[in-house]
């Protein structure tokens, strides 16, 4: 299913309510909110669900015994998990960034640690730079915003990504 601009932007303001909710109600937990890179008008299909259950396995695998408690969502504006998790908020940053950073899949993970303001921390915050692109050396961020690279190219990149996990 396509979704609209306007049901892209309430699905944002939702999970931040979702969020904040959690964040109020699990004081003194770190939650991490897992949602999936996917380009486009459609953001739950068949590529999405994969990269979806391998980043839960790896976040599971990872943290193990201090997940105190984990919600998902299978939304048609995209698969979402929260994670609350018994660990510092930037010890747990530097273990999603490894997830992200390793993971064969992990370009396509986006993994935020939510601060207690409700703000994903960044990656600076434990010295790390930012994501590059999936096509080139610039930060993911330069080409999403000059739109260096077609839907097109991102979807076929994405679409090799998961082959080569896949086979």
């Amino acid at each position: 299913m396509e979704i609209t601009l306007d049901m892209l932007l309430a699905s944002r303001e939702n999970r931040w309510k979702f969020q904040r909710q959690l964040i109020q109600e699990n004081p003194g937990l770190t939650l991490v909110c897992l949602t999936v890179i996917m380009p486009g008008n459609v953001k739950r299909n068949d590529q999405s669900l994969i990269v979806a259950k391998a980043a839960i396995q790896a976040l599971k695998e990872k943290f193990g015994q201090q997940i105190c408690r984990m919600e998902e969502r299978d939304l048609e504006t995209g698969y979402e998990a929260y994670f609350l998790i018994q660990l510092p908020m930037l010890e747990t940053k530097r273990l999603t960034c490894e997830i992200e950073d390793t993971h064969p899949l992990g370009r396509l993970f986006d993994i935020d640690v939510i601060d207690l303001d409700g703000t994903p921390v960044a990656r600076a915050a434990i010295g790390k730079e930012g994501r590059k692109c999936l096509l080139c050396d610039h930060e993911a961020r330069y080409c999403m915003r000059n739109h260096t690279h077609s839907r097109e190219e991102l979807q076929q990149k994405i679409q090799q990504i998961i082959d080569a996990y896949a086979q």
